[in-house]
């Protein structure tokens, strides 16, 4: 039976149909805003109980492309390097000597491009920086657990006491303990750890055991005689002759590490007189022996001080070089010496005389006397003549602290 629809419902019906249509044009304009609104938003991750979805849009992660494959080629890098590492301890339980495997040109050039003097000249300005009283004695607390610091040892124990990193790196001992030996003409300058030691060969010094730097490189070109305590060379061989003041004598050698928990100053080593200073503005690569073994002539890249004098048995000389975070060398008796300066170009070097007309002979140093200090660990080396008959007191790889005897006739 059909249903049949009156007058009124049909008017009623008239009167919902349009109203409707308005209706559902108006969600459709609200869900266009809401839409456009939310490509404006930036990117977002939406958490939900079964997935994390992303809206990423699609440059963003072509971006991402080069620092993704940067991180995963710098890991594979690091990680073989840790293999080899390996590999080394491994060869050395075994009791077998290690072939040093050097740098290539591009990975010392690679490593010369990072900018460790801008790196070194901020982490400077950072431990001048004042601690807080309630902070110093958990942040040196952390660095002697982390380096095996004895502040037994310091004149000043109370870790209160160093308002900041760098007056604690620079702390000084207590006066009884590094007795100076008085037996042996030659004592260690300072803490540290014995890399190289002997007699120089030619004219290539090793850094460390089959690892060389070129003698005339890492004293620098020759100038006049009135300059540097030696006289002008005209070939390799005649620069280490000309070095080599008496006859009978010989050129030695000997290499310092001070690791980041070592006594930081250090002192003179005998007897002399310096009288030239030559500062060589560089690199500041690491110098720990793991590189020392890795890139031939380090200690020629890298910034360093040399000093250069008499002692009793003719030329001696005590370079003291820079390192990563060890921009700041310095020297006591000498204060227009500036290191990790802006102002200087690497490649370049600069003199400086201490013989004057009123002073003609130079600085007299006393065997211990204070002589420098580093801002963290760095090398010590020393280049010296001596009679044939001068031995060391070493062996290579050996631990040792200022004052304790490095040779003697």
């Amino acid at each position: 039976m059909a249903a049949s629809v009156g007058p009124g419902c049909l008017r009623l019906l008239r009167g919902v149909a349009p109203w409707r249509s308005r209706r559902h044009h108006c969600e459709d304009i609200a869900l266009s805003h809401f839409l456009q609104s939310l490509r404006k938003l930036p990117l977002r991750t939406f958490s939900t109980n079964a997935r994390r979805v992303h809206t990423a849009p699609a440059r963003t992660l072509s971006l991402l492309r080069p620092l993704l494959f940067l991180v995963a080629t710098g890991g594979g890098y690091a990680g073989f390097r840790q293999y080899e590492k390996y590999q080394e301890r491994e060869w050395e339980k075994l009791g077998l000597e290690i072939p040093p495997k050097l740098a290539g040109h591009w990975e010392v050039a690679l490593y010369k491009s990072v900018p460790t003097r801008l790196l070194s000249r901020a982490w400077g300005r950072l431990n001048q920086v004042e601690l807080p009283h309630w902070l110093r004695r958990p942040v040196y607390s952390l660095y002697i657990w982390t380096f095996g610091v004895n502040m037994k040892e310091a004149a000043v124990e109370d870790l209160h006491h160093y308002r900041n990193l760098s007056e604690f790196f620079r702390r000084k001992l207590k006066p009884q303990a590094r007795p100076v030996c008085g037996l042996h003409s030659v004592i260690s300058p300072s803490d540290g750890k014995i890399l190289n030691f002997g007699q120089v060969k030619n004219c290539e010094v090793e850094q460390v055991k089959g690892v060389t730097y070129s003698l005339e490189s890492f004293l620098g070109p020759r100038t006049p005689a009135e300059d540097l305590p030696f006289p002008p060379a005209t070939s390799c061989g005649s620069f280490r002759s000309q070095l080599v003041t008496r006859e009978g004598n010989e050129l030695y050698h000997c290499v310092i590490y001070l690791a980041p928990g070592d006594y930081h100053c250090f002192h003179s080593p005998t007897d002399w007189t310096v009288s030239h200073r030559r500062h060589f503005p560089g690199s500041l690569m690491s110098v720990n022996p793991g590189m020392a073994r890795w890139i031939k002539e380090l200690f020629c890249h890298n910034e360093r001080v040399v000093l250069t004098g008499d002692w009793k048995h003719g030329f001696f000389s005590l370079t003291a070089v820079g390192a990563t975070n060890v921009g700041s060398i310095r020297i006591y008796f000498d204060r227009d010496l500036h290191t990790n300066s802006p102002r200087y170009s690497k490649g370049s070097y600069n003199d400086f005389s201490f013989v004057t007309h009123t002073n003609k002979e130079g600085i007299p140093m006393r065997k211990g006397e204070h002589l420098g200090e580093f801002n963290l660990g760095s090398t010590i080396v020393l280049i010296f003549e001596a009679p044939k008959d001068f031995n060391f007191k070493l062996k290579a790889g050996q631990k040792i602290r200022f004052g304790e005897a490095l040779g003697s006739l």
